[in-house]
């Protein structure tokens, strides 16, 4: 899976790209919840459209409304989509109680929830960034729900 930003941020802090995405033993928790919140691209995209990610409910909903623009570029359709995934797992970890990031043995982070169940929230990104559907808080109420 190629997260843009994660190259940058291993630039920051001399870790190479050797095995896979990343490791379980490259960052702290709350590192990794730092690192997988920096969307540079959804945060453009937002700021650029006036939408404040605040990483509110109410964020998601005005994602949702984007006109997608983006899909008309490739390489912006598919970091958009890592991002607006990225973005909604932040905001399930930071809002539903137990929720956390989990890291793969293939590298993809994604995020189980207190009862266990495993979100991949990029593939969602991606859905949401190619089809408009799930809605970002769509995914979100089904899954704070649980």
């Amino acid at each position: 899976m190629n997260i843009p930003f994660l190259d940058n941020w291993r630039k920051k802090h001399g870790t190479s790209r050797a095995a896979g995405v990343m490791s379980r033993g490259e960052v702290s928790e709350q590192g990794l919840g730092e690192l997988l919140a920096e969307c540079e691209v959804l945060r453009a995209q937002a700021t650029e459209h006036g939408v404040e990610l605040d990483d509110s409910v109410g964020s998601l909903e005005s994602l949702d409304q984007l006109l997608p623009r983006w899909r008309d570029d490739p390489e912006v359709l598919l970091r958009l989509g890592s991002d607006a995934g990225l973005y909604l797992g932040t905001v399930l970890v930071r809002r539903v109680p137990g929720a956390h990031w989990e890291v793969l043995e293939d590298g993809r982070p994604v995020v189980r929830l207190a009862a266990g169940r495993v979100l991949d929230v990029v593939e969602a990104g991606h859905a949401w960034a190619v089809d408009g559907t799930p809605e970002l808080s769509q995914s979100y109420a089904e899954a704070a729900e649980v």
